[in-house]
């Protein structure tokens, strides 16, 4: 074969590769409910070991600020999914009735809700009863304050008062004695205080789940929209997902890189530790081992709906069956994610 023959080959090989079409990448658009801290790391694993990409998805992920902004721009079309608290879709929801857009949640991941009421030792607070009479502090969108009359009721608690502040500075009123205690995430709020210089022994905890609220946490929601238009795609994020969720919590701290490379001036091993405690206490916990990954209990899921309708004062009541479908999930087998209990 002579050499312009061989040419001429190539670069009709050449022209057919060019003219085969391109295989069409499904965008998706998602929010988180926060920073990108170390739970984050559930999500950007897919993304980095290419999950996303090789089910046909092409999916960027942004930090949120707070649960409620998440569920707004789903809602407004901004986002296409996200990452949220299910007591702030059903607020949105039972607020909006006549919104055209109400996302839907269509995965569990935080099966108990991260919420708790932490304290200094110092204070006297050891049980929820001590907190009668007392000054409690926390933004006023914060989850744990939110849905606190919940667990005031389950605890006979007395009236308390509240202070609001923006999120950085409520860890730091509470070591200042501003506030005799505080609500939020406990893996968010137990770090702070340690990086403010409290011992781990003086802190006080009282993490709702385990007082009586069986709240559900975060959940993964979708535009309506995409849910009708694209619900192969919804189906592929969600076993994508999974896939990495599984590789994180049987091997959580070199996910952190997949933190890091999002943002560059985390506390690596701060937030090693944040991940760890969120696998144990909200996604792996004993609930969520009892009912499953991914998945809700119906009786749960209405009286969680009657109990945010009833402490958020909302206008119309939340109607379960409109936040939730489990349409999408992976097949049980592929929801078998949960490492081990830890002995």
């Amino acid at each position: 074969m002579s050499s312009p023959n061989l040419l001429r080959r190539l670069l009709v090989g050449a022209a057919v590769l060019l003219a085969l079409p391109a295989v069409a990448q499904t965008p998706i658009k998602f929010q988180l409910d926060w920073r990108f801290e170390g739970p984050s790391a559930l999500f950007l694993a897919a993304a980095a070991k290419g999950y996303y990409k090789d089910a046909g998805l092409d999916v960027t992920i942004d930090a949120g600020n707070g649960s409620g902004g998440t569920v707004t721009r789903v809602a407004s079309g901004t986002y296409d999914m996200g990452f949220a608290d299910l007591a702030a879709l059903m607020e949105f929801h039972a607020n909006n009735p006549d919104a055209p857009n109400k996302p839907v949640a269509v995965m569990m991941v935080y099966n108990n809700t991260p919420a708790a009421v932490l304290a200094l030792k110092k204070s006297g607070i050891s049980k929820p009863a001590d907190l009668a009479g007392k000054n409690l502090g926390a933004p006023g969108f914060d989850a744990g304050r939110r849905a606190f009359p919940i667990f005031a009721k389950a605890n006979s608690v007395g009236n308390v008062q509240w202070t609001s502040m923006d999120p950085p500075l409520r860890e730091t009123m509470l070591v200042r004695g501003d506030v005799d205690a505080i609500t939020g995430f406990s893996f968010t709020s137990i770090l702070n205080l340690e990086a403010r210089g409290v011992k781990p022994a003086d802190i006080v905890v009282l993490p709702y789940a385990a007082h009586g609220v069986k709240l559900y946490g975060n959940v993964i929601i979708a535009t309506p929209k995409m849910i009708k238009e694209q619900p192969q795609a919804v189906k592929a994020f969600l076993s994508a997902f999974t896939k990495g969720a599984k590789e994180v919590m049987a091997n959580p701290d070199p996910a952190i890189d997949y933190v890091k490379a999002r943002d560059g001036i985390i506390n690596v091993d701060l937030e090693k530790r944040r991940l760890r405690m969120a696998i144990d206490s909200v996604v792996a916990s004993p609930d969520a081992r009892a009912e499953g990954f991914g998945v809700v209990v119906p009786g749960r899921l209405a009286l969680m709906a009657s109990q945010v309708s009833d402490a958020f004062g909302t206008k119309t009541r939340v109607d379960p069956a409109a936040v939730w479908t489990d349409a999408f999930l992976p097949p049980k087998a592929e929801l078998n994610v949960l490492p081990p209990a830890r002995k």
